[in-house]
């Protein structure tokens, strides 16, 4: 689906049953199974339409997370409960969007093949559109296309038109998204152990909720500032020395 498509399906943070289904990462199927369980408020109808919120968004996500983590649905069942019962599912669920929303800010960018082929150029293959998919830059619907980050795309374009080939572009960005993936994991696991507690977030209180979900707000630009400022660095150090090269190799 394209940008327009996900516009038509939600809106101001009203969702279609298939597109709240689709964001949290959960079968369509188990939305009502969850409201029948008690673990899901009943979606606001207009008519025949369903229309779901970003409260039930983040609800679906909490309970997707839990039973990813070994818990029955009885369990989270009454670890809600519980959490109502002290007041803190409120703080538990803003502290998820708090934590989970607005890392990416990225505008997709949807054409036609033929128009992301004329932009490439001949030399991009369709093997390059097949990885870039795998690679999860773009998403393919029949003859269209959508860049998920027209940044990215820009920054390739720039990369192609200077004579760097597309298929070593993919492989580079294999290796950045690797590298991206071990950084991310050191700085939750920073977090995790000196932030939330060994206890995770299950047994804090509200006021200890408060304080992480203040605690994500301050740390949330400092994994972003710290990283580009080392590549910088990294960037400096390394040109410095290929200049210094071809100086010599000059002489």
């Amino acid at each position: 689906m394209d940008s327009q498509g996900e516009q038509d399906g939600r809106a101001g943070g009203r969702y279609r049953r298939e597109d709240v289904a689709r964001a949290a990462g959960v079968k369509v199927r188990n939305l009502r199974y969850y409201q029948e369980r008690g673990l899901l408020p009943p979606p606001r109808r207009e008519g025949r339409v369903a229309w779901y919120s970003d409260d039930h968004l983040t609800r679906l996500r909490l309970i997707n997370d839990l039973l990813g983590r070994g818990y029955t649905v009885n369990g989270i069942s009454e670890l809600l409960d519980a959490w109502e019962r002290g007041g803190g599912l409120s703080q538990l669920l803003g502290l998820e969007r708090a934590m989970t929303r607005d890392w990416v800010q990225e505008v997709p960018v949807t054409m036609t093949l033929a128009e992301l082929r004329a932009l490439f150029g001949p030399t991009a293959t369709a093997e390059d559109t097949r990885r870039a998919a795998e690679l999860g830059y773009v998403r393919i619907d029949g003859d269209r296309v959508t860049h998920l980050s027209g940044r990215l795309l820009e920054a390739t374009l720039t990369l192609v038109r200077q004579g760097v080939p597309l298929a070593e572009i993919l492989d580079a960005a294999d290796f950045v998204q690797t590298q991206a993936a071990a950084l991310a994991d050191r700085f939750v696991g920073l977090f995790r152990r000196h932030v939330i507690g060994p206890d995770g977030l299950e047994r804090l209180s509200a006021g200890q909720l408060d304080h992480v979900s203040e605690a994500v707000f301050a740390l949330r630009p400092v994994a972003g500032e710290v990283v580009a400022s080392e590549f910088a660095r990294a960037m400096e150090r390394r040109v410095a020395a290929e200049v210094a090269e071809l100086l010599r190799a000059e002489q």
